[in-house]
């Protein structure tokens, strides 16, 4: 059973026995104090369960505050990565807890539907999984053999090379998927276990697997060491296990030799064809290889609205293309930056066109590059041709992030928001640490009266953007979302604190800010603070933002409001958009 330890003062005991109760009552295996063995010495027994619980629960209140043995208790879930919070009474967590989320459970009274509870045994079922009896809920699996390759883990000592261990995670994963005779487990759902100590049989259980791939990477230099094993998910035993000490440039060749000797140990057959598919890469150089992965790592979690992270991709995926000018998707990537630069931040002089002719070029089955294609055309007010551009890229791969991104923009601006919301669900299955997308598909939810989605939408934009806070405290990105996760949660001083602290540390970030105008407007409901926040923004925002505001549903609230309306209408005209409104209506 997946296990729980729950801190709490002595005055609390009803509430943390209930608590306890309840989470029995889903499967988990329920441990606190009263359950202390007469023979053994306190301390030992409560470090020893501390360091063997999956998530530790702490309760806060007024008591359990002041108490210093639930603050050592907490401080050790919280270095041990197992930490999930609740507060009875309002009491909001001391230092340095408050700066991570916190279930409010005032005035539960056990019911399993209360936000506070979801949210809190969401957390607990990300940290500890579900429990074993609930083994009827676990995915079917739609053939004999079937696989979950585990994130790789990096092993380098350097946590910016987390970005190569997780990229050869997910290329062997594609590479397993072009086998039709085996079935792979997605993405997604493989990298929400990264970082977590589990039992490889419950896991492929829960998954409804066969098989668990697992294995690790080392990278020092020119030198690369990846450790593989094949682990038989009924037994536990190793059906096939490898060590790889190469060069770097002989990558390619090690993820070939690891999802062909995946293949034979599997007893499956490899079609002609598939083995062909395998073995086809983007570039056979490893350098450019890697300057790619470094890239997306860019892409995909950087700081949105601060311009060194488009310059950053742009220049490592242009030394990418310089080492190999054939490389596609390499191609592709810039011109998504590229195209961002120029309709975000006004800079005329990257040619993100350009750059998606000379992809589809190399290969015209490139998705990525008709999504910019689509950009381009939104941008230029030609939907219908962006609506061409962005099916054509849904066809060709309808599982690429950054096509379903753009789709979800596309159909944004469209005040299509249904479809938006279908695409930005599918960013956040594929990636679903991408915490602006998950920011988004919140303003779907809101704009669609989902409450419910709301919720769940914002504790994943929350726990998201914490993670990439723990890499880069100054990501104003990340604390603006983390801002709309405190207000659509409402507390309200807490997303003022954190917009404060977002304005000193990033204060030229107009994304960040803009994204601020939208908490206050939509989540607090406070029109004239919201307004002080866009005036200025407005003033200096680029195309895309301003467009963006006339369209925005998280606005609707200050529609009408005089001093909006006039900074909307005077940014317009400054940029030479038409000043026609947007429909109000969301469907």
């Amino acid at each position: 059973m997946a296990q729980v330890f729950v801190s709490y003062a002595r005055p609390d005991e009803p509430f943390a026995t209930r608590a306890a109760d309840a989470l029995k009552a889903l499967g988990y295996d329920v441990w606190r104090d009263a359950e202390l063995p007469a023979h053994r010495a306190y301390a030992d027994v409560i470090d020893e369960q501390l360091k063997s619980a999956k998530a530790v629960l702490v309760l806060w209140s007024a008591d359990s505050a002041k108490s210093q043995w639930v603050r050592s208790e907490a401080d050790a879930a919280r270095q041990l990565g197992t930490l999930v919070q609740a507060s009875l009474d309002d009491t909001i967590p001391p230092m340095p807890f408050n700066q991570i989320q916190c279930a409010d459970l005032k005035d539960w009274d056990g019911a399993s539907d209360v936000p506070g509870w979801r949210k809190l045994t969401a957390s607990v079922q990300a940290l500890a999984g579900g429990a074993i009896e609930q083994g009827p809920k676990s995915r079917i699996a739609g053939r004999p053999v079937s696989v979950c390759v585990l994130p790789f883990q990096n092993m380098s000592g350097d946590a910016e090379q987390e970005y190569f261990s997780d990229g050869i995670s997910e290329d062997i994963t594609t590479d397993l998927s072009k086998v039709s005779a085996l079935e792979v487990i997605a993405r997604n759902t493989a990298f929400s276990l990264k970082g977590l100590a589990i039992d490889v049989a419950e896991i492929a259980q829960k998954l409804g697997v066969t098989h668990v791939l697992e294995g690790s990477v080392r990278k020092s230099g020119n030198r690369v060491r990846i450790t593989a094993q094949l682990i038989d998910g009924k037994s536990g035993g190793h059906v096939w296990a490898e060590r790889y000490d190469r060069d770097l440039t002989d990558i390619f060749a090690i993820q070939d030799e690891i999802s062909q000797a995946i293949v034979s140990a599997l007893k499956v057959n490899l079609l002609p064809e598939e083995k062909t598919a395998i073995e086809s890469r983007g570039t056979g150089d490893a350098n450019a290889y890697n300057f790619y992965l470094m890239a997306r790592k860019y892409w995909v979690s950087g700081n949105y609205g601060d311009i060194k992270r488009e310059q950053r991709v742009i220049r490592l995926a242009r030394r990418a293309v310089e080492i190999d000018p054939n490389y596609a998707q390499a191609w592709a990537l810039m011109a998504l930056a590229q195209v961002s630069l120029r309709y975000y931040f006004g800079v005329t002089d990257e040619d993100g066109e350009a750059s998606a002719d000379r992809a589809l070029a190399i290969d015209p089955t490139i998705a990525e590059a008709y999504a910019v294609r689509a950009h381009i055309f939104a941008e230029q007010g030609d939907l219908d041709s962006a609506n061409r551009q962005i099916r054509k890229a849904l066809e060709l791969d309808p599982d690429s992030w950054e096509v379903n991104r753009e789709a979800a923009r596309i159909a944004t601006a469209q005040r299509k928001t249904a479809d938006a919301m279908r695409h930005y669900e599918k960013a956040v299955e594929l990636i679903e640490t991408d915490y602006h997308s998950w920011g988004m598909l919140v303003m779907c939810y809101q704009a669609l009266g989902d409450r419910e989605g709301v919720l769940r939408g914002a504790e994943m934009m929350h726990s998201q953007a914490e993670k990439v806070l723990a890499e880069d405290p100054s990501n104003g990105a990340a604390l603006g979302i983390c801002a709309g996760g405190h207000a659509i949660a409402g507390n309200r001083d807490q997303a003022m604190e954190t917009i404060e602290r977002a304005m000193l540390i990033d204060p030229d970030n107009l994304n960040m800010r803009y994204n601020f105008g939208c908490v206050l407007s939509a989540y607090l409901q406070d029109r004239e603070a919201s307004v002080d926040v866009l005036v200025p923004v407005l003033a200096e925002a680029n195309l895309t933002l301003v467009k963006a505001a006339v369209f925005d549903p998280d606005l609707d609230f200050l529609r009408g409001d005089e001093r909006f309306e006039k900074a909307l209408a005077d940014a317009q005209l400054r940029l030479g958009i038409d000043p026609a409104p947007a429909s109000p209506a969301a469907t």
